[in-house]
This record gives structure tokens, C-alpha cells and sequence, in this order.
């Protein structure tokens, strides 16, 4: 039964690692936690028991408005019975849906954990006939996950009251304290539990230093992806729209992609994506989430995601189709600064701490030396015995490294002279001898170090301070001011050196050449 649901329903002749275990566990009526990371087919493993119990409901919380339009969608697209519940309809398409429950006309039923926890839908449940619930994106349930979400949190009321309805709960990325912490918190009765590879052997990870806004950077690697599909990750809304312009006028075809836009407009930007009408999305992480696209052949990050978790589902997104793909990380101090300074608002103390460490951790990778493919697959506790030459690192042969000492103590000497008190961007003003009206009020054009480092770029100072950042000799005051820690205190008095990767300045186009590193 199971066999034949899976070829005429969905076209396939075998499934893909843990999937038939996840199904086995399903049609046996056990409570499940299935790890199955982006790219390996968790969509299927309860898309087909809800076939297989002929007659029930199978009901899917997920946590993205847009991801479950994108599942009903496609099952409607396949033949197969599936609607929603969702803040998006109004009462008559409510009413709607509501028959259709009750003329048992649906297969499955994807709803917001908001919608879950509601009064309403607790009763609507006592008047189903619900084969089992799965819990999608179920890392939304641990407080230490990357995506904690408090709704998530009270979905245990689903086994105290219903204990007869077994529970499947899938994610992409978990710890293991994660996974315990789901299966606690959703109160899963001696539950299965699977755990794929974190391991993807066709994808290059690539991690670079931004110079400046990073856009020349992306259109020189796209130059590697000519006619070919992939996705552009930004931080903001705003930037999906200025990079999908910037590509454009570098004659590649791109649509900007964003949660902000029009529901109608989302979709023919997706759908033309999927069809390959355009070939690059600029987008936030609102775009990739149940995606049904084998052929992306890269993925690019402007800037630092805000943890490994994040990182890993976002890169995940290439390659599917099990084809070689590239995946290009740019990054630069500024973004762990800008993801900080959003924590502040969470109120949760701890919680706040927990989210901060997550992108600093996600900075140390993008700065180790380590293979790419061990670190990664490391956080999620997976060994990985050999070197694997799949990324930067592991390509690299002999670092060519400059000498920066001098020009750190330069900046290090401006940041005490002026009391520690300024930020970036007028301690540079500073050394490059600026005119501008905040240097000429200050009387900082009166400093001995006024004008030393103008012949070296702003781009070049821009990439000393962050490396003085990734070493610990400097770090942001309550203002965002630069402020010396003890080790930026012995760079200054000589007794510390500081180098950095040749390449990296290369890039920046600097003015003078700095000393190499004997």
C-alpha cells in the first residue's frame, strides 16, 4: 500500500534515507521525532501517511503563514485533498473549510500554532476523526532553539487531551539538547526517533570577508553561474530590493522576494522561480521553505544568518537534485553588531544572551580556518573523519598573511586619544585626515595621528577594525563606540602582533602595501 501510494501519488520508485522508517512509524501509530536536514524529503513522510489512513484527517502545524500556502498548494496541485486555517480568510472561506472538515472531503489540514491553541480549534478537534498530528518545524518548541516560538511551546495541551492521537514531530536542524528539549516540552510517549546526515557531499562551502557592501563580490561569482538558478539571502527588505536592482543592471536576470509584498505578487515571483522564468531570488529568509526546486545551484549570504541552525536550512536549499552547488558566505563584524543590537528587545534576559551567542558562534565559524564540512556537521554533533577539499579552507594551500601591527596601533592609538568615545566610522575619518564638520568640532584635526593613515583606503580600515574585533582587541561600548580591551591595550604598547590573510586586502583595493609577514 504504502509502495504504490508513493509511485502513483508522488512519482517516486524509492525513498530517500529515514523516510520509510519515519512513514513505519507513522502508519504504526507511534509518537516520532525525525532530524532530517533540508533536502531530504521530510514533506513526504507525512504527506503520505495522510493518504494511507483513507478516511482521517491528518492535521499539520507549521509556523509560516506563506509556507503553508506554498504545501496546500502543492498538494492541490497533485490531486491531493489539503486546505488551511489561517489569519488570511475570511469567515465565509472559514465556513468553507469548516464543511469540508465535516464532510470528512479532506486529507490533511495545515494550521498557525496560534490557530492550534485557540479554544475553538480544541473543540473542532473533539469532533474530528484525526489519524495524527505532525508538528512541523518542531525546533520552534525548545526555548534553546534558533526559532523559539512561545505557541510552539504550549502544544503539550495536544497530548494531555488527546492522548490517542499520535504525535510526528520534524525538523532540519537539532542539537541534541534541542531534541530532548522537543520531546519533553510536547510531552511524546517513548517516541521514535531519527537523525540524518548533516553530511551534504555536493555542496562547496565558501566564506569571505565582505569588501564594502559586497555587491561587486556577488556579480563576479554569478559570472561562474551564468543561465544557471540560485538564490541571493539579504538582511533586510529593503536590500532584496536594492540587490535585485543592482543585478539587473549587471544583466542578470533577478526578482526581489520579501514577506512585505502582496500575497499574489509572492506568488508569481515563487512561481516563476520554480518554472525558471527568472533565474536569481533576492530574498529574505521568508523565501525557500518547502520550496519544491531540485536545480538551485547556488546559494549566497550577504551577510552573517543569525546562527548555524539558520545558515545550515538556508544553504541547504541548493543542490537537492544531488548535482555539485556553491554556497558563498560574505560577512563582516558589522552584521554581528546590527543582529545584536535587534536582540536588545527581547525581554527575556536569558533568552536575549542565548540568541547573541548563537551569531557570534556563527562568526567564529565564518573566521575559523577549520574545513567548513567538519565544523558544520560538528555543531550538530556528527564526526566527520577526513577532510573532505569541499570548501575555502580545505582548498586553500599556503595563506600569504600581512603584517598589520602598525597600522592597528595606529588605530588603536586614535581610538584612546579621542577617550574612547566615537565609533567607526569618525576614528577612520580621523586617520584619513577628513575635513568634515564632526573632526573639525572635535578639534581632532589637532591630534598627532590626525591624517596618518591616509594613504590606505577606508575599505582597508574598515577590514583592521574587524580584525581587531575577531582578536579581542576591541569591543563596542554601550554606545557603539570602539573601546580597548587588555589585549588591544599590549597591541598598542608593542607587546602583540597582528596579521591578517593577503587576499582580504587585495580585494579592498588598498592604497599602500602594507608589510608582509616574514
Amino acid at each position: 500500500m504504502i509502495k504504490k501510494i508513493l509511485e502513483e501519488q508522488f512519482g517516486f520508485n524509492s525513498f530517500r534515507p529515514l523516510q520509510q522508517e519515519s512513514i513505519e512509524a507513522i502508519t504504526n501509530k507511534k509518537d516520532l521525532l525525525t532530524i532530517l536536514p533540508t533536502g531530504g524529503g521530510k514533506s513526504l513522510c507525512y504527506q503520505l501517511p495522510a493518504l494511507y489512513f483513507q478516511g482521517q484527517l491528518t492535521i499539520v502545524i507549521s509556523p509560516l503563514i506563506a509556507l503553508i500556502n506554498d504545501q496546500v498548494m502543492a498538494l492541490t496541485q497533485n490531486g491531493i485533498h489539503a486546505d488551511k486555517l489561517t489569519s488570511e480568510l475570511d469567515s465565509e472561506e472559514v465556513s468553507e473549510v469548516y464543511r469540508k472538515l465535516y464532510n470528512k472531503e479532506l486529507s490533511l489540514l495545515y494550521v498557525s500554532p496560534e490557530r492550534a491553541n485557540m479554544d475553538g480549534f480544541k473543540g473542532l478537534l473533539n469532533q474530528l476523526d484525526v489519524s495524527f498530528i505532525v508538528i512541523d518545524e518542531a525546533h520552534c518548541v525548545s526555548e534553546w532553539g534558533h526559532e523559539f516560538r512561545p505557541d510552539y511551546r504550549k502544544l503539550h495541551f495536544l497530548k494531555e487531551e488527546f492522548p490517542h492521537i499520535p504525535i510526528a514531530a520534524f525538523t532540519a536542524t537539532a542539537t541534541s539538547r534541542v531534541a530532548d528539549d522537543i520531546v519533553e516540552a510536547l510531552r511524546l510517549s517513548e517516541p521514535v526517533r531519527l537523525k540524518g546526515s548533516f553530511f551534504r557531499d555536493n555542496l562547496i562551502l565558501n566564506v569571505k570577508k565582505r569588501v564594502g557592501n559586497g555587491r561587486v563580490e556577488l556579480a563576479n561569482f554569478l559570472k561562474n553561474y551564468e543561465d544557471e538558478s540560485g538564490i541571493v539571502y539579504t538582511f533586510t527588505r529593503k536590500e532584496t530590493v536594492e540587490v535585485a536592482k543592482f543585478l539587473n543592471s549587471r544583466g542578470f536576470e533577478a526578482l526581489a522576494y520579501h514577506a512585505g509584498l502582496k500575497n499574489e505578487l509572492r506568488r508569481e515571483t515563487q512561481d516563476k522561480f520554480i518554472k525558471d522564468k527568472v533565474k536569481i531570488i533576492v530574498a529574505t529568509i521568508a523565501f525557500g521553505m518547502g520550496i519544491d526546486k531540485s536545480n538551485v545551484r547556488f546559494v549566497v549570504h550577504m551577510d552573517l544568518p543569525k546562527s548555524m541552525e539558520s545558515y545550515y536550512q538556508e544553504i541547504g536549499r541548493a543542490g537537492r537534485d544531488g548535482l555539485k552547488s556553491e554556497c558563498l558566505l560574505l560577512y563582516s563584524m558589522s552584521d554581528v553588531v546590527k543582529k545584536s543590537e535587534l536582540m536588545n528587545s527581547i525581554e527575556d534576559e536569558r533568552y536575549k544572551n542565548f540568541a547573541k551567542n548563537k551569531i557570534e558562534e556563527l562568526y567564529a565559524y565564518a573566521n575559523s580556518r577549520e574545513c567548513r564540512h567538519k565544523a558544520v556537521t560538528g555543531y550538530f554533533e556528527e564526526s566527520l573523519d577526513e577532510c573532505v577539499s569541499l570548501c575555502d579552507n580545505c582548498q586553500k594551500e599556503d595563506i600569504a598573511e600581512l603584517d598589520i601591527t602598525k597600522e592597528a596601533r595606529m588605530l588603536l592609538s586614535t581610538i584612546y586619544r579621542t577617550g574612547q568615545n566615537f565609533g567607526k566610522a569618525h576614528i577612520v575619518d580621523i586617520l584619513r585626515g577628513s575635513k568634515n564638520t564632526k573632526v573639525l568640532d572635535n578639534r581632532h584635526d589637532t591630534l598627532s595621528v590626525y591624517g596618518i593613515g591616509d594613504e590606505i583606503s577606508k575599505t582597508s580600515w574598515d577590514l583592521i577594525v574587524d580584525k581587531l574585533f575577531e582578536i579581542k582587541a576591541l569591543k563596542r561600548g554601550e554606545f557603539r563606540q570602539l573601546v580597548l580591551t587588555q589585549f588591544g591595550a599590549n597591541v598598542l604598547k608593542g607587546q602583540a602582533q597582528v596579521s591578517a590573510d593577503e587576499d582580504i586586502f587585495k580585494k579592498a583595493g588598498k592604497k599602500v602595501s602594507l608589510a608582509k609577514k616574514d
